[in-house]
């Protein structure tokens, strides 16, 4: 039998003896999680600085050329390069729309898009080309006082040779008013070089009494060999030559039977040209050229436009003549004129007449392009 005083004993002995378990246990926890912490600072290495790097320069953004739009006004060969003796890489027809970049220093040629050719680019005489915008083309391969002293106009017709001098080979012919790109002369001065892609390494030579240059003094000068030799003033450059001229052969055209006949109307010709030659006192003197604008009623008013270009060492005076009748009061047309606006009457034909200016002793003689347009 346990008494109650006994169980009140053994309950607080019991109580005690958890109480000193507890202690015990909790002694032990505290020295177990509190160890001697040891800090390990790292040596960070040293932050290094970038070298600095040859950064490239951007890249030089080619200007873009917007393209000028124009047809040509004839049957018209596409050349290679901005001369008459360049090699013939198409043929564009009358009507034909072109994308115009560029002209050489001249204004004599203007550089197209054209698939077929070099670079994807042809040349064509300006003066078959009628531009949609009046604007400015601009000038490509040189500018300023380069162009001026790298560009030559042919003055007559002259051989090409692969050399300076006549006993090299003939590699073909320029035509007066073609521009030619100059790169050397001979020691001489006599003879310069130009870039001609038929020709050697692709240069040709022409005698230097046939070209309009300035600043011939600037240009290198060649060794036969080809390789430049120097920069000096060469001697003296022979004045040019006058040139053996012939007269103008005749064609027997007249008043009453014109050399040719263009009849302007929406479904035919707008723009026509006409190249020939005069001369005085001797040779054909002049030409006849009908024109018959007939896109608009008859009897009303048509306006056209002629432009007139000429080489030689003779003039011209031109007369329109309605019939038998010469009309008074047009205005006229003289060499290098472009774009003369007349206004005809519609339906009624017009006879075009281009005439040597007359001379007494001297012969003088012409060569001429009218080119006629309407404004439709």
């Amino acid at each position: 039998m346990v008494f109650p005083s006994q169980s009140v004993f053994f309950i607080l002995l019991t109580i005690l003896a958890l109480l000193g378990s507890s202690c015990s246990i909790s002694i032990s926890r505290e020295n177990s999680l509190s160890p001697t912490v040891q800090v390990i600072t790292a040596t960070l290495p040293p932050t290094l600085t970038p070298r600095p790097s040859n950064t490239p320069p951007p890249p030089t953004i080619e200007p873009t050329i917007v393209p000028v739009y124009g047809v040509t006004t004839t049957r018209v060969n596409v050349r290679s390069e901005p001369n008459t003796a360049a090699p013939v890489i198409g043929i564009l027809e009358n009507a034909s729309q072109v994308q115009v970049i560029g002209q050489d220093p001249g204004g004599i040629w203007f550089q197209i898009l054209y698939p077929d050719g070099p670079g994807d680019k042809g040349w064509l005489t300006a003066l078959y080309i009628l531009l949609e915008d009046a604007v400015d083309v601009p000038v490509v391969g040189a500018s300023g006082e380069s162009a001026a002293g790298g560009t030559g106009l042919i003055i007559q017709k002259v051989n090409v040779r692969s050399g300076p001098g006549t006993e090299y080979d003939s590699l073909g012919m320029l035509n007066p008013q073609d521009v030619v790109q100059l790169t050397g002369k001979n020691e001489s001065g006599t003879w310069l070089q130009f870039k001609f892609q038929a020709g050697p390494e692709g240069f040709g030579w022409l005698a230097s009494a046939y070209i309009q240059v300035k600043n011939v003094e600037t240009l290198p000068i060649i060794s036969i060999s080809g390789e430049i030799v120097g920069t000096g003033t060469p001697a003296p450059v022979p004045s040019t030559p006058t040139p053996t001229l012939v007269s103008a052969p005749l064609d027997n055209d007249s008043l009453q039977a014109p050399a040719i006949s263009i009849v302007f109307s929406l479904s035919s010709s707008r723009s026509f040209s006409y190249t020939s030659d005069v001369s005085s006192p001797e040779g054909d003197g002049g030409d006849w050229i009908e024109v018959r604008p007939d896109f608009a009623l008859s009897g009303q008013p048509v306006t056209l436009t002629l432009t007139l270009i000429c080489s030689g060492n003779g003039a011209l005076t031109v007369d329109i003549w309605q019939g038998s009748q010469l009309l008074e009061d047009w205005g006229g047309l003289t060499c290098g004129e472009r774009d003369r606006m007349i206004e005809l009457s519609a339906g009624q034909s017009y006879i075009i007449h281009l005439q040597a200016e007359p001379s007494i002793n001297e012969l003088q003689y012409c060569r001429y392009t009218l080119i006629v347009q309407s404004l439709l």
